[in-house]
């Protein structure tokens, strides 16, 4: 039933994106085909038209298309203006093809080289602008005017852009608003059920009955991360509907909801971390009425879920009233006496923390300030080595491509161009799988416009009528892992630019000439990107293992410094942003073929990625219960902050533990090989060790993987010494203390759990690394422990 109703939506998506661009696409062929003769005079170039449409109606709303009115406009500024001047300096009868691609290149340079400041359909546009002006003037020649040629081009571009308009208000306007709001109420609902299918599984006395919810509560979650790019995706576009809205009155959304609603994440991962083990909770601790109490929790969770979501809720009631405590978990008085007894402490400390989550406030004026900070630095460091190499990969590749187009065939040399422009990507690639799929988007889409045109070759509006089902499948192309987006956008372009055209000779030739030109385009962005890049996508995950390593070197060593929460965060915020780099260049390493290589590890690098990440939820667990108990901890007693400085030793202890791994797992990932770790300790008189990707410091390493164990057995009885410490000083009225027994004891387990669990976690990432080493090094016996040795050697 779910998979019905997800795929009853996509073909809801795919079919409003299918029927708007076509509806824009017969706006621009109506205009340039059956329209008065001034269009067709000013309009001298529909085929950007469609190029127009596509890149900006494609799964476009309101907002989106609002914005691609202005970046169309701030396009034309950049390309029209200075190619006017341009021309009137050169003269296009002077051009010729070097002068052309040369002139194209430094164009392309200047709109590329503001990478953080331009938006990508802005720098597309103006691309595929700069293309038409510089080789359509040298095709042209001395006939070319040098201000109306670039001024035809923009207008050209503007009934693209009118027609965009026009298509995304018939027969309703989809608005961005609407969608955030949809996916907000999805989260909602999504979120609810899987707190109910987390308790269900958590007070299961059955084994297989809570194996197939948590089997359940997995398909929502992949679910909700779907959703969650929704949000991310149209929540810009918010932006540019507030105009109309303030205009109209019309109901807003507040964007804090979905950031809300994606906060909660991390108490559902630590629920899932429970219920997905496979040691089950002692009955005893589910005896009595614990489990009406904490279906009592549930129903108050689910409750505040649904006022975040400013959905309709029922009545409160004193049972679910937050202000009532929870007799299930005022009775947690003592520590437990076991391990085993940590995942139930564990899953209500997850409840508590979800309930938390739910009624704070987001921390909004240190976002803005940030962002100010960010946006006054954005041109300087566009200057950087590291910015200025996508500007100059996409100029030489973009001059190449015309130059060789123009050589192969001058009448048509910008259909080189052309797909370069248009195809420009800010972020590193999968060149090799990218541009597969720009080729196969390309014929397929051509080849489909072929056909059509020899089907309907006397029926012009017929041919209009045979692009819905074409965009409709190129919607679907672009939602697919084979083919995504630039699949998708060039096998529309492929089709429209054959069946929206008329007076440019036998579609066959036509769609020949331009395949040809369509490769040696995309074969110049191959071989500029392998000139620039020859990094292999597997080396750069390798690099960016080490770095996530790095990060949680950096993240364990501040919560054993007693760092403050800003500092911890922003060091959480770091880790996270590297294991979605490592994800990223991981998938990208397995797209990309290996020739003479070795084979990239894919398998384990996932599991890597997948336990680095749970290392990532479980420090963030121990940040939220320090928090905890440092707000508790304001009231104490002298002797029971005695107590928890020696909580306070263990956790400094398990912490450094992590780091020192953390370093030493970051070097040894590092090395290119053993063998050249071999040759170095040879040279003994180096004090550097040279490695693929750059030079570590000196480091710092621990082979204490069984640490962790050690500290668990010595933090359960100091913690046992803190709940007896607080109890005798309340009994004793030594001071009038206010402190939540349940809540020191819940965070106190959870920090437990967190504890066992990152001694697991650390155990499995220790083979995965030798693992790692041992498929890079398959002919020489990999000891993690000997070789943290001799890089120390090394470097003594």
């Amino acid at each position: 039933m779910l998979m019905t109703e997800r795929g009853r939506a996509m073909w809801r998506t795919c079919l409003a994106s299918a029927f708007r661009t076509a509806l824009a696409c017969t706006i621009v062929g109506s205009a340039t085909l059956y329209g008065p003769e001034w269009i067709n005079r000013h309009v001298a170039f529909p085929a950007f038209s469609y190029v127009t449409v596509i890149l900006i109606i494609t799964d476009a709303t309101l907002g989106d298309t609002l914005r691609g009115c202005w970046l169309a406009l701030y396009a034309t500024c950049q390309s029209v203006g200075p190619a006017i001047v341009t021309l009137k300096l050169i003269r296009p009868a002077r051009l010729t093809a070097e002068t052309t691609a040369l002139a194209a290149a430094l164009a392309a340079f200047v709109v590329v080289l503001p990478n953080s400041s331009t938006h990508l359909v802005a720098k597309r546009i103006a691309l595929g602008q700069i293309v038409l002006i510089y080789v359509i003037g040298y095709i042209k020649g001395a006939k070319t005017d040098p201000v109306m040629h670039p001024l035809q081009v923009a207008a050209s571009t503007a009934l693209g852009v009118v027609a965009c308009v026009l298509a995304l208000l018939v027969p309703l306007p989809r608005l961005a608003t609407c969608e955030v709001k949809q996916s907000c109420k999805e989260l909602g609902q999504n979120v609810t059920t899987r707190v109910k299918l987390y308790m269900k599984a958590f007070c299961s006395d059955d084994s297989m009955s809570a194996t197939a919810s948590v089997s359940q509560a997995r398909v929502l979650a992949r679910s909700s991360s779907k959703l969650y790019q929704t949000l991310k995706r149209y929540q810009p576009s918010m932006t540019w509907e507030r105009l109309p809205f303030k205009i109209w009155r019309w109901q807003n959304v507040n964007d804090n909801k979905g950031e809300k609603l994606q906060s909660m994440e991390i108490a559902l991962r630590g629920m899932e971390m429970v219920v997905a083990s496979k040691s089950p909770i002692p009955s005893s601790l589910l005896a009595g009425e614990v489990k009406e109490d904490l279906k009592n929790i549930q129903e108050r969770v689910i409750l505040s879920i649904k006022r975040v979501n400013n959905s309709s809720q029922p009545s409160v009631t004193p049972e679910s009233d937050p202000k009532n405590p929870d007799e299930c978990l005022q009775t947690l008085q003592e520590i437990p006496g076991t391990p085993q007894d940590l995942p139930f402490y564990f899953f209500l400390f997850c409840l508590r923390l979800l309930e938390t989550i739910i009624i704070a406030k987001p921390e909004e004026n240190k976002v803005k300030v940030l962002e100010n900070k960010s946006k006054t630095r954005s041109w300087i460091s566009d200057w950087d080595s590291k910015k200025i190499m996508p500007a100059l990969k996409l100029s030489l590749s973009l001059g190449l491509a015309i130059l060789l187009g123009s050589m192969f065939s001058k009448p048509n040399g910008y259909w080189a161009g052309l797909p370069v422009a248009v195809s420009f990507a800010a972020a590193r690639e999968a060149t090799f799988k990218v541009t597969n799929v720009k080729a196969q988007g390309t014929v397929i889409g051509t080849v489909y416009g072929v056909m059509g045109c020899f089907v309907f070759q006397k029926f012009l509006t017929v041919r209009f009528l045979s692009l819905l089902p074409w965009f409709l499948f190129s919607s679907f192309l672009s939602r697919s892992k084979m083919y995504g987006q630039a699949g998708g956008i060039s096998a529309a372009i492929g089709a429209v630019l054959i069946l929206g055209r008329k007076n440019f000779g036998p579609p066959s030739e036509f769609a020949i000439e331009r395949i040809i030109e369509t490769f040696i385009g995309l074969s110049c962005s191959i071989m500029v990107e392998l000139v620039f890049q020859p990094t292999r996508a597997a080396n750069i995950a390798k690099l960016e293992l080490s770095r996530s390593f790095h990060a949680l070197y950096e993240c364990a060593s501040l919560f054993g410094a007693k760092a403050s929460k800003a500092d911890i965060m922003e060091s959480q915020k770091k880790l996270r942003s590297h294991l979605n780099e490592l994800k990223k260049f991981t998938a990208e390493a397995h797209a990309e073929p290996s020739f003479w290589f070795s084979p990239f590890n894919f398998s384990c690098y996932e599991k890597l990625f997948k336990s680095l990440s749970k290392m990532a939820d479980l420090l963030q667990f121990s940040g939220y219960a320090i928090g905890f108990l440092g707000e508790q901890g304001k009231t104490k007693s002298p002797q029971c902050k005695e107590i928890l400085s020696n909580v306070d030793k263990d956790l400094k202890s398990l912490t450094e533990s992590i780091g020192l791994l953390a370093k030493s797992f970051e070097e040894i990932t590092l090395l290119k090989s053993l063998d050249a770790l071999e040759k170095a300790l040879a040279k003994s008189d180096n004090t550097s060790w040279d490695i693929e990707l750059g030079k570590t410091p000196n480091p710092s390493f621990s082979t204490a993987v069984s640490e962790p164990e050690k500290i668990l057995e010595t933090y359960l009885q100091h913690c046992r010494s803190v709940a007896d410490g607080i109890f005798r000083v309340e009994e004793d009225g030594e001071e009038e203390v206010e402190v939540d027994k349940s809540e020191v004891v819940l965070s106190l387990c959870a920090l437990g759990f967190c504890v066992e669990r990152i001694g697991k976690e650390t155990r499995e990432i220790e083979e995965m690394v030798k693992e790692v080493v041992q498929s890079e090094n398959p002919s020489s016996h990999v000891n993690l422990h000997e070789i943290s040795c001799k890089i120390r050697s090394l470097y003594k």
